[in-house]
């Protein structure tokens, strides 16, 4: 997989940041949602289990009463309705009720009507309906007392009636309490059914105080989700917003100085990437202003030998003498040359910094390359009458990581210098020490030196301080411009001073990081 692929969204691509952020979170508060589920499923089992309880209680409760005296029945029906809560009715065969707790005793739990609650019991009946049916729970039957008290009103009593050895059922009343009713038969009356109907109302608060505090971590969770996701927000899309606009209007250029934040209190990754960016801005506008200048320079440069081509080939046309024909033609030979070497070397300094990002940087010796540089140099007789003189180094002791090429083009630059400087008969000498982390190496000739205060202008473009003995348009001044860029692309530096023995002369210091074995 390519970076450009792993780092490819997919469904989500078109979301802003903000809407992703909330998201995570959305989904996050899904998950603790997903609680009501298994409070839901707890709700069911404590429903099943208080039925089984009830089915039970109602064979106790039966068997009791089979084996009882029919003037004891009444005596415990109250009893046993009372003990567990229970409404105990008896019906005979013919579906006639023959014996109620409640006709006998008082109620042991009360059927509240809606009508007659508050609004904060219409609320909560509400919240528990609008759950469970979130959840998918399964709805349960109504619960209502018949205006007829018969065992036809009672499907459980019904089905007991019929021959089933027992009978529950779980409905709802008006208020959503949870109803049992069990039903049981009574061995010693033909035909005869037992029911008995509990009120769950405990199972419901209990329930709906669970519900309550999930629902108030719910709340608390989305408010915190959404505040964290503000604060995100906050914190991360709106730099991000503002480096963007920024980067937007370099883009367009259309002001000189764009204002990139740099958000120097933040230590994080966008604090990171805003003066990442700053420093990118900042660059590019040195480099447009440096290409600009340069266009500017080139310009002049090109007007000098472009002025003298027009004059020659004006004046040829004028003049008919062919001495001096003769003498304007070598102008415009000497015109062309000039800019023709001109052009070459604007091209390879335009080239320089491209070359070098291209470049894979090897271990080079620098005493090597010299020592080369040295040899060629006397064998084509480009030292005219200068002697170059080079103490070669220890093997390996002046290796640096670089471009060998670039490098050796910075020396030719500077030997070139040092013999057009140096008088006749006289010596240049090239060294290459080290000084444990750096390769320096030093070329010294016996010219004129280098005023102080110019020390820095020679490394500019197109500036030249020439001897009146070399040729006009000989050098274009680019040679010390395009050596400085091609060490500095090498993390180096290039000064120069004077010679420190009491000679005249100009020592150019050139400082390189040395190759770590």
């Amino acid at each position: 997989m390519s970076v450009r692929d792993d780092l490819a969204l997919k469904w989500s691509a078109r979301w802003s940041l903000t809407s992703r952020i909330l998201a995570v979170n959305i989904i996050a508060l899904g998950l603790l949602a997903g609680s009501f589920f298994w409070l839901d499923s707890y709700r069911v089992r404590l429903l099943d289990e208080r039925a089984r309880q009830t089915e039970t209680q109602a064979h106790i409760i039966g068997t009791v009463m089979s084996r009882a005296d029919s003037p004891e029945r009444a005596e415990l029906a109250v009893r046993m309705g009372n003990r567990s809560g229970n409404r105990i009715r008896v019906y005979g065969a013919d579906g006639v009720l023959m014996l109620d707790s409640w006709a006998l005793a008082e109620p042991t739990y009360t059927n509240r009507d809606p009508a007659t609650e508050p609004w904060r019991r219409h609320v909560a009946r509400a919240m528990d309906a609008g759950i469970e049916a979130l959840v998918g729970a399964d709805e349960l039957p109504p619960f209502r007392e018949p205006d007829s008290d018969r065992r036809s009103a009672w499907p459980v009593a019904e089905a007991v009636a019929l021959g089933v050895p027992g009978a529950v059922e779980i409905g709802l009343a008006p208020d959503r309490t949870p109803m049992v009713s069990a039903a049981v038969p009574l061995g010693n009356i033909p035909e005869g059914v037992l029911l008995l109907t509990g009120n769950a109302r405990d199972i419901r608060g209990d329930v709906r105080d669970e519900r309550l505090r999930l629902g108030i971590i719910v709340l608390a969770a989305a408010i915190i989700s959404i505040l964290l996701s503000l604060f995100m927000a906050r914190t991360i899309v709106r730099p991000l917003r503002r480096l963007s606009i920024a980067a937007q209007r370099v883009r367009l250029g259309r002001a000189r100085e764009v204002d990139v934040p740099r958000l120097p209190s933040r230590r994080d990754e966008i604090g990171l990437l805003a003066r990442a960016l700053s420093d990118m801005s900042q660059a590019l506008r040195k480099r447009i202003d440096a290409t600009e200048a340069f266009a500017a320079d080139v310009a002049h440069e090109l007007k000098n030998p472009l002025a003298s081509l027009h004059s020659a080939v004006d004046s040829l046309e004028r003049i008919d003498d062919p001495a001096l024909q003769k003498q304007l033609l070598d102008v415009v030979k000497d015109d062309v040359r000039r800019l023709d070497r001109l052009v070459t070397e604007i091209s390879d300094a335009s080239r320089i910094d491209a070359e070098l990002s291209r470049s894979n940087f090897d271990p080079v010796d620098m005493g090597e390359v010299i020592g080369s540089i040295v040899a060629a140099r006397d064998q084509r007789g480009l030292n005219r009458n200068v002697r170059i003189a080079f103490g070669r180094p220890r093997k390996g002791s002046a290796q640096v990581m670089g471009d060998a090429s670039q490098l050796a083009r910075v020396l030719e630059n500077l030997l070139d210098n040092a013999v057009s400087f140096s008088p006749e008969n006289g010596t240049v000498r090239i060294t290459a020490t080290n000084d444990g982390e750096h390769v320096l190496i030093k070329v010294e000739d016996e010219g004129p030196g280098v005023p102080e205060d110019v020390r820095e202008e020679i490394f500019r473009r197109f500036h030249s301080l020439r001897p009146e003995s070399d040729g006009f348009g000989n050098h274009s001044g680019l040679g010390l411009a395009i050596a400085k860029a091609i060490i500095e692309g090498h993390d180096g530096t290039i000064t120069v001073e004077d010679r420190h023995d009491s000679a005249s002369g100009a020592r150019f210091i050139i400082k390189l990081p040395m190759a770590q074995p």
